[in-house]
């Protein structure tokens, strides 16, 4: 939750941080792209740590690094050592993250296992709806650097917790040392790739940059696979690769993610451009999917418990891919209560999506290495959303705008650019019923 909120906090924060520091455009979206990069890069090496020296111990390190580079970045005294203290709070999100969902695993039995993620999805939901909202109220009363001064008190918080609740000891598998070269493949290639994806709507798909990017990941993920076959000690343990339901949980959540986020990014672009609106009206006319997301956790929780997870997640990710449809027919003559039930819909359904497949992958995990795990089911839900967002702004195309610069220019946005991005989107979420199709009956 303290990451969430950290997340949607920050962008409310940005241009009063980017007047106060005296920074550019670039040196701004590097504050929210430095956190991002660090984090792809090292969520799946954060879970074999996990799995290694404790979930708790990273847990403990990870929130207490976490509430530090908060405090660095509130004192920073410019945007220099903004980006970087970004980049090491991107490193300790990153050690955090897994550890909650192997923790939950370890926690509550199977039966309960359900109720407790979609508590957890629930908890994110608020913080993403929250965000705004608090960061508005901190930003104007007392500057950007409120924004990471509320970290703190609620690190030192969590750690305090962690040390004092008891957890069962997690199973260790036989683990002689950390393979850092496998490592190093990893955290480049996934880097690599989240770079590349979100320069998309700079450059387009077919760019030069965006080429040589795919290309270089793909040889630096192809380098991983061949050095994995032959360690002993593989970052992604075999049993791991081979587990169906999970597998096909990391899938359904990288396109289902993408789906939503990349429909987010039109829509708004649509509700301010399109139509118009001013961001508050745009962030009410968005609510209900917020609002579906934090009461839908629990009903498909409950969900998934009568009917099964497969088809649980396949009424969800149906929910999800018909709610896009819905929005690429939107018009400027559509009522507010249409969009209303659209964004619910898409709200509903990636919270049975969520909850349905982030129980199959915590409670699917091979015994001894729910830490890896974990960081590969946040690694797709840090992935996803960028890939979603390519998706859509490369179909999107550039114009010179009324409140853009031939330096900047804005997304076009109308009636048929938005159909073509959100009809793209919609076919990307579609991609997660094979998936949803293949995950266990009960």
């Amino acid at each position: 939750m303290i990451v969430a909120l950290d997340g949607t906090v920050l962008l409310v924060a940005q241009p009063d941080l980017q007047r106060d520091l005296g920074a550019d455009v670039t040196q701004v979206q590097w504050t929210s792209t430095g956190y991002l990069l660090a984090v792809a890069a090292f969520l799946v090496i954060a879970g074999r740590l996990g799995d290694r020296y404790g979930h708790k111990r990273l847990l403990f390190i990870g929130v207490l690094g976490f509430g530090a580079a908060s405090a660095g970045i509130s004192l920073a005294p410019g945007v220099g050592w903004v980006i970087g203290l970004r980049a090491a709070q991107g490193v300790f999100g990153a050690l955090l993250q897994p550890a909650t969902l192997a923790l939950l695993r370890l926690v509550y039995p199977a039966d309960r296992l359900g109720t407790a993620v979609a508590a957890r999805t629930s908890a994110i939901g608020v913080a993403a709806g929250a965000g705004p909202v608090l960061g508005g109220v901190l930003v104007a009363h007392w500057g950007w650097r409120a924004v990471f001064l509320i970290n703190i008190p609620a690190a030192l918080a969590i750690a305090a917790l962690t040390l004092a609740v008891r957890t069962p000891v997690s199973p260790r598998t036989a683990f002689r040392r950390f393979d850092l070269a496998a490592g190093a493949l990893l955290a480049a290639a996934l880097a690599v790739l989240v770079h590349t994806l979100a320069g998309v709507p700079d450059h387009g798909w077919t760019g030069v940059r965006t080429v040589l990017g795919l290309v270089t990941a793909v040889v630096f993920a192809a380098g991983l696979v061949v050095y994995e076959r032959r360690s002993a000690q593989p970052v992604v343990p075999a049993v791991v690769t081979r587990s169906v339901p999970v597998m096909a949980s990391m899938a359904l959540l990288l396109v289902t993610s993408g789906g939503m986020f990349g429909a987010l990014f039109v829509a708004t672009f649509f509700l301010q451009q399109g139509l118009g609106l001013d961001p508050l009206t745009t962030g009410l006319r968005v609510l209900p999917l917020t609002v579906l997301m934090v009461v839908g956790a629990p009903a498909a929780a409950a969900g998934a418990r009568r009917f099964g997870p497969r088809r649980t997640a396949v009424a969800g990710q149906a929910g999800v891919v018909l709610a896009i449809i819905g929005l690429s027919r939107l018009s400027p003559d559509s009522a507010w209560p249409e969009t209303g039930v659209l964004f619910a819909v898409l709200g509903a359904g990636f919270a049975t999506v969520m909850v349905t497949a982030t129980g199959t992958v915590v409670g699917d995990a091979p015994p001894g290495h729910a830490g890896v795990v974990g960081g590969l089911k946040q690694t797709a839900m840090n992935v996803g959303p960028t890939l979603g967002i390519a998706v859509a702004a490369g179909l999107m195309p550039l114009t010179s705008s009324a409140v853009a610069t031939p330096a900047e220019p804005a997304l076009a946005m109308s009636g048929p650019a938005m159909g073509q991005a959100l009809m793209a989107v919609a076919a990307l979420a579609a991609l997660g019923l094979a998936p949803a199709l293949v995950l266990p009956r009960r």
